[in-house]
């Protein structure tokens, strides 16, 4: 049963509902969805949201990726990223072959700076860069810990393979994430550092709620938050529980459990008066202005379109957080700003969030399907929304 050839989410959703056996009001039976809305989002009219996605991959018990096309190989070849995806693939499996004997690595001080360097390079959304460097990297950092084992050694590396989740993730490599976290969480145990592992937690509770998973989600969190139970208290401690928090109020937003939200924002709020921007913590974002971009993320889930644009005006990014965050929010403003019919509002912010990270919110099904959505509500499409569709390959 071949696609359509206008392939959309939309599109997939159908084809994959019909290989079930089910009609459209036979899948609109298993999800928290209308059967009104499942008809406009095959046929277009309507883009799918990251929800409804996940509550239909779930309920045909295939991957999210299945439903929105990831990877997007086209775009991906156009920014010769597709040929380092391989390299990235083999050191995340050659990890126990132990130290290279053809490598003679750097400083220890010198490695831990490259692992740093590479996380900079992801947060600034230099995604090309950090691809081509990572494979070596990991190489010779093995190579140094396993010849020479210290914490900080074991910590680099666990801070690549970080990166490589990171990487994996934007670039729409779902499966290949999923391996990173298992080797991050392997070298996070030789740096006895139980924060790293806490923040592996975390990343996986955020793997299974893209796939609609949300009670897992949550277990995954609390396991992270059992974790920093090992750890003295510190500021980094604090960090990392409230960023727990704040990956544990999007998981029940999209559960649509406000009181949950409420509550796990108020926590996450309170650690953030402690610490401040406290973007030097194991790579996160997490301070008071991840706090407001996260109460906006939270009603979006719930579909609060009018209260997220009341609360994304609050928002004041600084100047030095990571683009790739400041990004991703302005993604998330343009789908309220959308669904509350301020197209051209919306269009500004998608524009926004390409000029800040282009190449992450070309790889962002979210932004593919909010920028399809902004046509349909054009009456004419104005040349910026030409120029994005094309852009994101649509």
């Amino acid at each position: 049963m071949p696609l359509p050839g206008d392939e959309h989410t939309g599109t997939r959703i159908a084809h994959h509902r019909k290989r079930a056996g089910l009609t459209q009001r036979g899948l609109a039976q298993r999800v928290p969805y209308s059967y009104s809305l499942l008809t406009h989002v095959e046929s277009g009219h309507k883009p799918a949201s990251p929800d409804l996605v996940a509550a239909v991959a779930k309920a045909l018990c295939i991957d999210v990726t299945t439903l929105t096309g990831q990877p997007y190989v086209t775009e991906l070849q156009q920014d010769r990223l597709v040929a380092l995806v391989r390299p990235i693939r083999e050191a995340l499996d050659l990890y126990d072959l132990g130290a290279d004997p053809a490598i003679s690595p750097r400083p220890t001080l010198q490695l831990v700076a490259a692992a740093e360097q590479l996380c900079l390079q992801v947060r600034a959304t230099k995604l090309h860069d950090a691809a081509l460097d990572l494979p070596d990297t990991i190489a010779e950092i093995t190579t140094a810990a396993c010849r020479a084992p210290s914490s900080e050694l074991w910590a680099a590396l666990s801070s690549t393979y970080r990166t490589a989740h990171d990487l994996a993730v934007k670039l729409g490599y779902y499966d290949l994430s999923t391996v990173a976290l298992d080797r991050m969480e392997w070298a996070a145990s030789r740096a006895s550092d139980p924060l790293l592992s806490a923040v592996r937690q975390y990343m996986r509770a955020l793997v299974y709620f893209r796939e609609g998973e949300y009670r897992i989600g949550k277990r995954l969190v609390a396991s992270g938050q059992g974790l920093l139970e090992q750890s003295p208290q510190t500021r980094a401690r604090q960090a990392v529980a409230g960023q727990l928090h704040l990956g544990a109020s999007i998981i029940a937003a999209r559960a649509r459990d406000a009181d949950a939200v409420r509550n796990h924002l108020a926590e996450a709020r309170s650690y953030a008066d402690q610490v401040g921007e406290a973007t030097d913590v194991h790579w996160l974002s997490f301070g008071p202005t991840n706090v407001t971009v996260h109460v906006v993320s939270a009603y979006v889930e719930m579909r609060h379109y009018g209260e997220a644009l009341r609360e994304a005006t609050k928002v004041r990014i600084p100047k030095d957080w990571a683009v790739s965050r400041a990004a991703h929010f302005y993604v998330d403003q343009t789908r309220a700003q959308m669904e509350a019919g301020r197209s051209e509002a919306a269009l500004k912010s998608m524009v926004t969030a390409r000029r800040l990270a282009p190449q992450q919110t070309r790889y962002h099904p979210g932004a593919r399907d909010t920028i399809r959505g902004l046509i349909h509500l054009s009456r004419r499409t104005p040349d910026t929304l030409d120029h994005l569709a094309a852009w994101v390959g649509l």
